[in-house]
C-alpha cells in the first residue's frame, strides 16, 4: 500500500508500518480516529459483476474481504459524496495523466461498494478507451481505491483470529484506479472469482505506460 501526505509519498509494506506512521498504538484495540490528512492507496476486493450495459460496466469496487496486508475495509464506512462531484477513474493512481473514465451510480451495501465504470471514447482518448477494451477482454482484471482515512479499528485478540490486523471503519473515497496487479487476492473480475484457472505475474505497468504517454 502507498501512503500519501502533503509532504510526500511513503510505502507501507504491512499494517504495522501504517500504524506506526499514523502514530496509533497497535496494542490498543477498538476504534480510533485518525488525525491529519492522510491518503491511502490500497488494492481492494474488486470484480466486474455483470456484462456491459448502455450506461457502463457494473463493478464492485470494494468488499469487506481480507486483503494481502491482513486488512479489511468496512463497506458501511464509505463516504463518496464529494467523490461524485469529480468521479474520476484513473490509470494506476497516476494523477499526472488525464482520467481514463468516470464512475456513476455508486452505492454501498453490506457486501461492498458498487457502481458503474464508464471508459472514455476512442475519438478523444485512445489510451483510456484501450484500457477499457483490455478490461472487457479480460486482460486487465484488477482495481484499486485511493481514499482518505478517517477512522480505523484495531481488532481484539479474539476478533483477529481470522488474520485481521486492521479494519478501516470510516474512509472518504478520492478515486478508483484500474491497475495491472492487485494487492488483494480477491481483486479480480467475476470469472476468476468464480474459480476459472488463471496465471498472474507480479508486474507493475504504471511506469511503462507513464513513460509511453510522457513521450507522445
Amino acid at each position: 500500500m502507498i501512503v500519501r501526505t502533503k509532504s510526500g509519498e511513503y510505502r507501507a509494506d504491512n499494517s504495522g508500518v501504517l500504524l506506526d506512521f499514523l502514530g496509533v498504538k497497535k496494542e490498543t484495540a477498538g476504534p480510533q480516529k485518525v488525525a491529519g490528512d492522510v491518503e491511502l492507496i490500497a488494492s481492494v476486493p474488486f470484480r466486474l459483476t455483470e456484462s456491459e450495459t448502455a450506461e457502463g460496466l457494473p463493478w464492485t469496487l470494494s468488499t469487506f474481504d481480507l486483503d494481502r496486508f491482513s486488512e479489511r475495509i468496512d463497506p458501511a464506512g464509505w463516504d463518496y459524496k464529494r467523490y461524485m462531484d469529480n468521479p474520476v477513474i484513473e490509470w494506476a493512481h497516476r494523477y499526472d495523466i488525464p482520467a481514463i473514465g468516470k464512475a456513476d451510480s455508486l452505492y454501498a451495501d453490506e457486501k461492498g461498494l458498487h457502481g458503474l465504470v464508464i471508459f472514455n471514447d476512442k475519438d478523444y482518448d485512445p489510451f483510456g478507451w484501450a484500457i477499457g477494451q483490455r478490461v472487457k477482454a479480460g486482460v486487465i482484471r484488477a482495481g484499486s481505491v485511493g481514499f482518505r482515512i478517517l477512522e480505523i479499528e484495531i481488532p481484539s485478540k479474539e476478533d483477529s483470529k481470522d488474520g485481521t490486523s486492521l479494519i478501516f471503519r470510516k474512509q472518504e473515497l478520492l478515486e478508483f484506479s484500474i491497475c495491472n496487479v492487485p494487492a488483494n487476492p480477491f481483486a479480480l473480475t467475476k470469472t476468476i472469482a468464480e474459480g476459472k484457472p488463471e496465471t498472474t505475474q507480479e508486474l507493475d505497468g504504471s511506469m511503462f505506460w507513464g513513460g509511453l504517454i510522457n513521450n507522445l
